[in-house]
């Protein structure tokens, strides 16, 4: 708080405000009558809540693996569910957050249909084709030590190279794999400060800014918060 205060305040200083020709930009807001704000958030509950169902109950109803042979399906080859349930579980949640809005502002969301399934596809593939490239990139070049293309190409070459010895050592102080493999998640992802990270890349496109105007604030923050875990 106390660093966003002060580039709050250097920016009043120098006369600086919302600023102009940013790209992305909402809509502003009409007068229009706003939903009920427990509704606007109850996709974001119900998202969560079943997130957290679906992981428990899917293991429950496919057991550790599905045989597609049980329903007639031959000649496929078995799904291990284990590996497969936390993606199955987020999706179904997905699924019913979206029903949820439908139920709520089907009218809305009928009116702007076209405008919002564009600009959703547009986002969707803006961040998958940023994050594509980037981990190509850091394929090509990754028989340089130390060198990727993004945080999740670096991680697959790290884990490729040390995972069995991290394995090794969480296991000797009883460290659960999952749980190591959130934390690899958050440092390479999350507390990654190198301008091509692939979620720096995404931020700025979204926002419609560029590495000049903005990544000194992202690099100051994710310092920051990094050094904070070890306060």
């Amino acid at each position: 708080m106390i660093y966003l205060e002060s580039r709050r305040r250097k920016a009043k200083a120098n006369g600086e405000g919302y600023g102009i020709g940013h790209k992305n930009e909402p809509e502003p807001l009409t007068d229009e009558k706003l939903p009920n704000a427990f509704i606007a958030i109850l996709p974001l509950i119900i998202i969560g809540v079943f997130n957290k169902v679906f992981t428990g109950l899917i293991p429950q109803v496919y057991g550790k693996k599905f045989d597609f042979e049980s329903i007639n399906i031959p000649k496929v080859a078995a799904v291990d569910v284990t590996k497969e349930t936390a993606i199955w579980a987020v999706e179904g949640a997905l699924v019913l957050g979206i029903l949820t809005v439908l139920l709520f502002s089907f009218t809305r969301v009928k009116q702007n249909f076209n405008a919002g399934i564009n600009a959703s596809i547009g986002g969707a593939l803006l961040a998958t084709l940023n994050t594509a490239s980037e981990y190509g990139f850091g394929g090509i070049i990754a028989l340089l030590p130390g060198i990727t293309g993004s945080a999740s190409g670096g991680m697959s070459i790290a884990l490729a190279t040390m995972g069995d010895k991290y394995l090794e050592q969480a296991e000797k102080l009883g460290i659960n794999p999952e749980v190591m493999h959130r934390v690899a998640s958050m440092a390479s992802g999350g507390m990654d400060t190198l301008p091509r990270n692939g979620a720096v890349i995404t931020l700025l496109a979204v926002a419609g800014l560029t590495h000049r105007q903005s990544y000194i604030d992202i690099f100051a923050m994710r310092l920051i918060k990094t050094l904070a875990v070890f306060l």
